[in-house]
């Protein structure tokens, strides 16, 4: 996917995010891309790292700012407690109708993560990234307890309870991503 297509689908996928009650904040696109890319396979090619609130890709950041320049995205400050949102722009509108085969793609994908991430706050985003991230290092098939015991090890703020149940939601959403048909996977 080069960088045009990636702009249209992360603008299609703050709005999405949006329509879906979400503030749309960094966090939630960091997530939400991430989930996108390696739950669903959506190729946006971004690389992530574990950082301080879960799995991180500076270059999605880097692109998210590249897209407010481009006036793709706006900056939109919330009422506290909240972050800023990005949130797509009216230019934006005619700029994805330029790339609907690549929005058309993948618009089942982004519309499921939309449903499912769009209204977790930022704790939950954290620790459901990081629960896929260990589920991709340790691999599906890996014990959910031995899962938990390392997402708990990676994030220690978090209970063995909370840590469990991240895995399991993460589980369950993999599940769910694994019966949506071609056409609604992207």
């Amino acid at each position: 996917m080069n960088r045009l297509q990636k702009g249209a689908l992360l603008a299609e996928l703050a709005d999405q995010l949006r329509q879906q009650g979400s503030w749309c904040g960094e966090t939630h696109l960091q997530k939400a891309t991430y989930f996108l890319q390696e739950l669903l396979n959506v190729p946006t090619g971004f690389d992530f790292i574990l950082y301080k609130h879960g799995p991180f890709s500076f270059d999605l950041r880097d692109e998210l700012t590249s897209l407010r320049a481009d006036g793709l995205l706006e900056l939109r400050v919330q009422p506290a407690p909240y972050g800023p949102s990005l949130l797509p722009s009216s230019r934006s509108i005619e700029y994805r109708s330029r790339f609907q085969v690549t929005i058309g793609n993948y618009s089942g994908a982004v519309a499921f993560i939309a449903r499912v991430l769009g209204k977790k706050g930022v704790a939950d985003l954290e620790s459901l990234g990081t629960a896929l991230l260990v589920t991709r290092q340790l691999g599906p098939t890996a014990a959910v307890e031995d899962r938990a015991r390392r997402l708990q090890e990676l994030k220690p703020h978090l209970s063995a309870a909370q840590a469990l149940s991240a895995v399991q939601e993460v589980d369950e959403i993999a599940r769910q991503a694994k019966n949506l048909t071609p056409a609604q996977a992207g």
